[in-house]
């Protein structure tokens, strides 16, 4: 049987072949597309299919997004994917749609060693909860729970939940995005598209001035946010270098949040495409104090691992391997 499996994120998205019968790790074709230029998840399938000239039995797609009945509404496009219109468009057998942090929650338990960066050791429970985040383009969270065979993942639109101040400074920020958004989710303030908000927030406060030459490459890009984590790790601009501790002490307060209510004492693990380019600023102490700064429960938060996963497809190899399952069943 050939699987068809995808990752459909809201900046890119990557298609991949496969046998079933085969190691998932190792695809017949494998392809990138950038999402905004195309106007459905329909029409890059059928450019992909097109290209390869393959025929397919079964289909599995991560998606930003939340799933309903097999339907999704891409959080940042403006696509509505729906599982039985593929599947009847394509005439393919089965087709299911995944939320894309419940892709690469799937693919948790086939991570190998290379694939992980360790922050914290900790003491992993046997069959405990384990908890994922993970800030791309937006902020996604999901968990996996032990069946007594085996852990089963389970989506969730945490990422939208509203955004909590642990400090002084944070309370200001939410008061500075109160004026800009209805409602401050973590999204805002913590993924691709809430760095931004952060620099604007900043720049606002006044403790760290704008240097001109970037203002005008921010002013310039289509995406302002690898101008800003670039001017923080390259050009070590304090504006910039005080927009990602800032994101690092948002987003290990979060991770502490998320594992708090899945009790994740299976470990915690990090995805998405930020957190590998900032890893040496996840690695210093200001994540995991934030992460274990939890009153009466640090002594939990410290035993809890902590990884951070640098394997650039998670989410495709999660998709893959429920496609896998599915067709053997």
């Amino acid at each position: 049987m050939i699987l068809l499996a995808g990752d459909i994120g809201g900046t890119k998205t990557i298609l991949t072949l496969m046998d079933t019968e085969k190691e998932v790790r190792h695809p017949l074709a494998e392809q990138r597309f950038a999402s905004d230029e195309y106007e459905s998840l329909e029409a890059i399938v059928q450019q992909f299919l097109t290209d390869t000239a393959v025929t397919v039995d079964i289909a599995t797609f991560g998606v930003a997004g939340p799933v309903v009945n097999n339907r999704a509404q891409i959080t940042n496009l403006p696509w509505m994917i729906d599982a039985a219109a593929i599947a009847q468009t394509f005439n393919i057998a089965h087709v299911y749609l995944l939320n894309d942090l419940e892709a690469i929650a799937n693919a948790v338990t086939h991570l190998e060693p290379g694939d992980l960066t360790t922050l914290n050791v900790g003491q992993p429970a046997e069959h405990g909860a384990i908890a994922v985040i993970a800030p791309g383009t937006g902020l996604g969270e999901a968990f996996l729970t032990w069946t007594g065979t085996h852990y089963q993942a389970h989506p969730s639109e945490g990422g939208h939940t509203a955004f909590g101040p642990g400090n002084a400074e944070q309370i200001d920020l939410l008061h500075f995005l109160h004026g800009r958004y209805r409602h401050v989710s973590y999204e805002r303030v913590c993924s691709g598209i809430g760095i931004p908000n952060l620099y604007d927030f900043l720049k606002w406060d006044g403790r760290h001035q704008e240097p001109d030459w970037l203002a005008r490459a921010i002013a310039a890009a289509e995406d302002p946010t690898p101008v800003i984590v670039n001017a923080a790790i390259q050009d070590n601009v304090p504006l910039c270098i005080a927009v990602l501790n800032l994101f690092v002490d948002i987003l290990g307060d979060e991770a502490g949040n998320l594992a708090l209510k899945t009790l994740a004492t299976g470990g915690v693990y990090i995805g998405g495409g930020i957190p590998p380019r900032i890893l040496p600023q996840l690695q210093q102490p200001r994540f995991l104090q934030a992460f274990r700064r939890k009153g009466r429960f640090a002594d939990l938060m410290a035993a809890m691992p902590i990884h951070v996963i640098e394997h650039p497809q998670a989410a495709l190899l999660g998709a893959a391997h429920f496609g896998m399952e599915a067709a053997s069943n």
